[in-house]
């Protein structure tokens, strides 16, 4: 293990600088600084009955969010869903039975080389004791929400994109989906995902991502 830390030292999820405390994921002057979303972690949405989130997508967040999707920082996953299963902890009322995520395209997913909604939700599944399950596909390829202005339009561009995995209806018949995904704007694409789940058996869909905005 020491080999190991010498080869791979820990580092700030977030900025990182290297760790003194092998134990910790997060630097101090970055868990002071974080913008935490506190009392208002919670934002409610059609199709799902909630969504928590530990932060705000700005600053610190906004960075250690980029640098894990786009530059291949991949091992800050393991933070961000200790930090999401914290949230779910301390927000959420109903306990879920089994965690999924919102799918990438085949086209996004072989140029980042990684969904960084599943590793999220593995983390997260791992951390609240829960099984994983690949329920869902992205069944056409959509350009980036960031880049279409207005709810009305989000929603819109998402209808029809999703899909459902074979055997799916199977694994979550008349149970409480946990949904993940990496950040929460209009809730449109969680709410097209939630619809789905719904439809095809799930009693209840709750969200989880790691910021909103």
């Amino acid at each position: 293990m020491k080999i190991f830390q010498l080869l791979y030292p820990p580092k700030c999820a977030f900025c990182g600088q290297l760790l003194e405390n092998a134990a910790e994921d997060i630097c101090p002057a970055c868990r002071a600084a974080l913008p935490w979303t506190g009392t208002r972690a919670v934002t409610r949405g059609s199709f799902f009955s909630a969504c928590v989130s530990p932060l705000y997508y700005r600053d610190l967040a906004r960075q250690g969010l980029l640098g894990f999707k786009f530059r291949r920082r991949s091992s800050a996953g393991r933070c961000f869903g200790r930090l999401m299963a914290r949230c779910v902890r301390e927000q959420l009322q109903t306990e879920a039975d089994l965690v999924t995520y919102v799918p990438l395209s085949f086209l996004r997913l072989r140029k980042r080389g990684y969904s960084q909604s599943r590793l999220l939700a593995k983390a997260l599944a791992a951390e609240l004791g829960l099984p994983l399950a690949k329920l869902l596909r992205k069944q056409r390829h959509t350009k980036p929400l960031s880049r279409i202005r207005g709810e009305e339009r989000r929603r819109a561009a998402v209808s029809g994109a999703f899909g459902l995995c074979r055997g799916a209806e199977e694994q979550m018949k008349d149970k409480c989906v946990l949904l993940v995904d990496d950040v929460i704007t209009t809730g449109a694409t969680l709410g097209e995902c939630s619809r789905l789940l719904l439809t095809f058996g799930a009693d209840r869909v709750v969200c989880a991502t790691l910021c909103k905005k």
